[in-house]
């Protein structure tokens, strides 16, 4: 364990009464110690049918079906030409490395980032609800505020251009989605609110119990759409025709994913699907997630009759999904409001 690195090994032993001998450090290929999992590409769609000012309308419509069907059939899907440029992304991860590598008593106790750093997990009641994982978790609201970086102070202008961006992709996805439902352009948009749209900065430690620990434990997204920007270290997994299939990077492209919020307003034509993060025996693992949410008050209804889930707002919606959390261990979420 380093400085940085919080106490995840004697949590997980302490709350599940768990102990765990470590093995010795092996000087063979980690993925010889790591179940096989048949390894998947992603629809890879390129976005530049969207993005040109001079737009083709063929491409354009051929990139939005693309993209329809993709989040029907798959729930996720990867993307290029996407606008947000490398040297973006290499200056969001070069910050984000410096604030994991900071001493964890520092993360812990010293209110950065609006307090929003949790790692691990306190509500898990047995061990496969457990993450070996620490976060930030920001809301765009306290992205500008310069209280909340401390020493970080080169993270701020470099998180306010990165959630600009990632902000303005997940509205034009979201828009052509919507559009395809049959909604005005812009109905989506005006919903959603920076109020509830957040960032997730993610580390995944070197986990010396791999490969039976979760890095992050099976859920889906409680927002409409989340894009995802991670390294080339692997591990996410996703649930495709019942069965567990692992993503492999693309060092190019961001990853979509359709959240429970649009597959109750899409009446599930798109897919909210079970992903999950494996952690890895030597090596860590980074990712930054962006969460396009609505208003706490919005009421999110399905487009088309008859309907599968009964109206309920955002706010409804999280509140029941933290309740679940609390009480039974796990999210049970878009179940709850079947018709």
């Amino acid at each position: 364990m380093i400085e940085s690195d919080p106490p995840l090994l004697q949590h997980y032993e302490a709350r599940f009464n768990h102990p765990v001998e470590v093995p010795p450090a092996l000087e063979c290929d980690e993925r010889q110690n790591e179940v096989v999992m048949e390894e998947c590409q992603l629809p890879l769609i390129d976005l530049n049918g969207l993005r040109l000012k001079c737009q083709d309308e063929r491409e354009r419509l051929a990139c939005s079906t693309a993209i329809c069907r993709a989040s029907s059939e798959w729930g996720f899907f990867q993307v290029v030409n996407h606008g947000i440029s490398p040297r973006l992304l290499q200056n969001m991860r070069r910050e984000q490395v410096k604030l994991f590598q900071t001493p964890f008593e520092n993360k812990a106790t010293c209110g950065l980032l609006n307090n929003s750093y949790r790692w691990g997990t306190p509500t898990a009641t047995c061990p496969n609800q457990f993450s070996w994982s620490e976060a930030f978790h920001i809301p765009l609201t306290k992205i500008s505020e310069e209280a909340c970086y401390g020493e970080f102070i080169s993270l701020r202008e470099v998180m306010k251009e990165f959630a600009a961006a990632m902000s303005e992709l997940a509205r034009l996805l979201a828009g052509v989605l919507a559009e395809n439902l049959g909604h005005k352009k812009g109905e989506l948009e005006d919903i959603c609110d920076e109020s509830t749209c957040f960032l997730r900065l993610n580390r995944y430690p070197a986990c010396p119990i791999s490969p039976e620990m979760f890095g992050l434990v099976p859920h889906t997204d409680s927002d409409f759409l989340t894009i995802l920007c991670q390294d080339q270290v692997g591990g996410l997994q996703l649930m495709k025709d019942s069965k567990w299939v692992a993503v492999k990077p693309n060092q190019d492209a961001l990853i979509v994913n359709i959240g429970d919020l649009f597959q109750a307003w899409s009446n599930d034509v798109y897919k909210s699907v079970e992903h999950k993060v494996m952690a890895k025996r030597t090596t860590e693992r980074y990712s930054i997630a962006y969460f396009l949410c609505p208003s706490y008050d919005s009421l999110i209804g399905s487009c088309t009759e008859p309907s599968i889930y009964r109206k309920f707002t955002f706010g409804e919606y999280r509140t029941k999904v933290q309740e679940d959390v609390k009480k039974i261990g796990y999210k049970v979420g878009l179940p709850r409001f079947l018709v």
